[in-house]
């Protein structure tokens, strides 16, 4: 009997689920239904902001072509909301009247952006109301208007000192927009950075051109322009930040409305196991932005750990390729087997990479104990467990911070700031849990004039792109086989199809296997 496979929700995460279930699709063990509240098929949302401000082209940022899951039998249905889950009849009742059936039904409906508290907003953070000009930037018709501000030289007021913020204002920047930064706290990426290469960041992102309001509570938003468009972000100050377009960027949300509904648990997210199935119901799953892995037993010491979704597409593509194997041995009656999977391994703490001309920054890890901390550097060690470690180099004149944080010589911490190349080494030491050289000055070194020559003579296997782990190996075999452009090497790869911070990296990768294939 073929399996019903329902989806609800179609963003990246989904599309990487509907891609890897697609052969049970054509051999008829599936029948898999994708609901989109969107009336576009999957496309990166990650990328929103450089089709705002004109890097890319909205055809450039999809991930799912729904005319051809059509054609390969899968049931696509765009612009319709689920209002409800029915467990007991294992249906969904559609906003267009149709109710659907499912065997198994996973949840991938991601995240929505948190809508600050603010006076001339509407504080419903379900259904918020943007006036005229303010946006989350979220979708193809938000980058529709950062486009039209951007290309207008207007003022843009970027609320929020988070990646995708900083992201944002560095771009709309470069491409002529005067950008305000406006963050509460003192320094940007406040809760990711410490305290010494957060002052870096900041000198870094005026350096830019980028202006920078830290320590601001914001308490209301003016409607003074045209139309009753935004005219200021208004501060607990009595000061004011006028604009021609707010951009919010203060965080999101996991999309838990629908699980609460059906009565699954849930905390930041919806709750499930190590197989990604939610608590109490093994006909119901949750993956991405949405899915919280905290399994139900209380003896399990991963989980006494555990945080909340990432808000990464590299782990939740990762979820989405496991649960398509998982769902696939189910759909095929080989339950033993399925059962016999290996769960999900738990995944690494996330890296935060920041990359624009005039500045480069990687954090990852606790990096907020200080060298002179001596309650903190000895917490939690004892019993064989040796205490922190603290080596930091600070020049801020010239915008260039590192720290690293290591207990036994293995990174726990990091942050770079104006050194790309330790940066890059520093990443790849810590993801792979390697042990740092015992003269950590040495990979201060990498930035040095005397290593410009070796910039290229990286690791070649090493992961160019985290988001959907693809070596630099496999980027120059699909250079060797003719991929030229950074849009080629995606298609045949995956690279560069999550957050965008390897596209120079595979750019370098693709002009080095050219110059030696002329010479």
């Amino acid at each position: 009997m073929t399996e019903r496979i329902v989806v609800v929700g179609f963003g990246p995460v989904a599309a990487r689920l509907v891609d890897e279930l697609l052969p049970a699709v054509r051999s008829g063990l599936a029948h898999l239904t994708v609901i989109g509240e969107e009336s576009e098929a999957a496309y990166n949302r990650v990328l929103v902001a450089d089709l705002g401000v004109g890097r890319t082209t909205a055809p450039a940022l999809a991930l799912a072509d729904a005319a051809a899951l059509i054609a390969d039998g899968v049931d696509v249905r765009l612009g319709v909301r689920v209002r409800r889950v029915d467990r007991a009849r294992q249906q969904l009742i559609l906003g267009d009247g149709t109710s659907p059936g499912y065997d198994r039904l996973v949840f991938a409906t991601g995240s929505r952006p948190v809508i600050p508290n603010l006076t001339g907003l509407n504080p419903d953070p379900a259904t918020p109301v943007l006036p005229l000009g303010v946006t989350a930037l979220r979708d193809l018709r938000d980058a529709a208007g950062l486009r039209e501000a951007v290309a207008g030289g207007k003022r843009v007021v970027v609320l929020g000192g988070g990646v995708l913020g900083l992201e944002t204002a560095l771009a709309a920047a470069e491409e002529g927009a005067t950008v305000t930064v406006v963050h509460n706290g003192p320094h940007p990426l406040g809760r990711s950075i410490d305290r010494g290469g957060g002052a870096v960041l900041a000198a870094s992102l005026r350096n830019c051109g980028v202006r920078v309001a830290g320590n601001a509570r914001s308490t209301g938003v003016e409607h003074n322009g045209p139309d009753g468009g935004f005219s200021a972000l208004l501060l607990d100050d009595g000061s004011a930040i006028d604009g021609e377009l707010l951009v919010l960027s203060c965080g999101v949300r996991p999309r838990t409305e629908l699980a609460e509904g059906c009565g699954l648990s849930t905390a930041a997210g919806i709750l499930v196991d190590h197989k990604l199935r939610a608590h109490h119901e093994p006909h119901i799953f949750a993956i991405g932005d949405c899915a919280e892995v905290r399994c139900p037993d209380p003896e399990c010491v991963d989980c006494r750990t555990a945080r909340g979704p990432s808000g990464l597409v590299g782990p939740g593509w990762r979820q989405a390729e496991w649960l398509a194997e998982y769902l696939t041995l189910l759909a095929s009656g080989a339950e033993v087997e399925a059962g016999a999977l290996p769960a999900l391994p738990a995944e690494l703490p996330g890296v935060i990479v920041l990359k624009a001309r005039g500045l480069n920054m990687a954090v990852a890890g606790d990096n907020a104990t200080e060298p002179w901390d001596e309650e903190l550097l000895t917490a939690g060690a004892g019993n064989g467990r040796p205490r922190l470690q603290i080596a930091q180099w600070a020049d801020p004149e010239h915008g260039r911070y590192v720290k690293m944080t290591t207990r036994a010589g293995v990174l726990e911490g990091l942050v770079a700031v104006g050194m790309p190349r330790t940066a890059a080494e520093l990443v790849q030491l810590f993801e792979r849990g390697a042990e740092l050289p015992a003269d950590r000055s040495l990979l201060l070194r990498l930035d040095g004039p005397d290593q410009a020559a070796a910039a290229g003579a990286a690791d070649p296997g090493r992961t160019v792109c985290r988001c959907a782990g693809v070596s630099g190996t496999a980027i120059a075999a699909a250079a060797s086989d003719g991929c030229g452009t950074v849009a080629e090497v995606s298609g045949a790869t995956r690279a560069g199809t999550g957050c965008g911070g390897c596209h120079d990296d595979i750019k370098g990768i693709i002009e080095k296997h050219f110059q030696v294939a002329v010479a």
